[in-house]
């Protein structure tokens, strides 16, 4: 999506490492937490997705800055999410 377009994957990546998002979701929503990756329709564009990051930032004080917020939601968006790509093309770990 446009909102991800020139977003750095590879910063993303590495602020989800360092802020253990993993590790705090699997803490809130059990087994390994990517359950949160699915809550049934409360995530359903690009930019909620983006705002769920920011809402993560603020409610944690991780003090993220814009660009960074952007970087974490598109890797979610590449990993997780998939707006705009036809179920056919995703990867058949429903990545």
């Amino acid at each position: 999506p446009e909102l991800f377009r020139d977003a750095d994957l590879k910063l993303g990546e590495k602020l989800i490492r360092e802020n253990r998002c993993s590790e705090c979701h699997a803490r809130k929503f059990g087994a390994d937490g990517s359950s949160i990756y699915r809550p049934k329709g409360k995530i359903n564009t690009p930019a909620a997705l983006r705002g769920m990051v920011d809402y993560c930032s603020t409610e944690l004080n991780l003090g993220l800055f814009p660009e960074e917020v952007t970087a974490v939601a598109a890797v979610l968006q590449r990993d997780h999410y998939r707006f705009g790509i036809s179920p056919a093309a995703r990867p058949a770990s429903g990545r």
